[in-house]
């Protein structure tokens, strides 16, 4: 009887283990949903300018993209990223996006 009170809990915990949520994310160029640690996260930031960030941490409003550039020209050619923003972005906004994406990617 005792044996059995102690086999529940630990059955419990393995169930809890295996439930944990992985946060989605849809991709603002191909609309593909992954696992938000597989996207980078363009950011409107408070101040103004729309930057990448690489950490998902910083404060603003973020719309995320595959680590690929195909989508960042599918996102500026269907204008998902001015969707999510709900404004317009201009082409320089979109040049210095692509630059700080290949910078970044630049050894892959």
């Amino acid at each position: 009887m005792l044996l059995k009170n102690m086999q529940i809990p630990m059955r419990r915990k393995q169930i809890l283990k295996m439930n944990k949520k992985i946060p989605l994310r849809q991709c603002v160029g191909c609309g593909e949903m992954k696992n938000k640690k597989e996207m980078i996260r363009v950011l409107k930031t408070p101040e103004g300018p729309i930057v990448l960030d690489f950490t998902g941490k910083k404060n603003g409003r973020g719309a995320y993209l595959c680590k690929n550039e195909e989508c960042l020209k599918k996102a500026r050619k269907n204008k998902g990223i001015e969707r999510s923003f709900k404004m317009a972005i201009q082409n320089e906004v979109y040049d210095e996006l692509e630059k700080e994406f290949g910078e970044a990617y630049a050894e892959q």
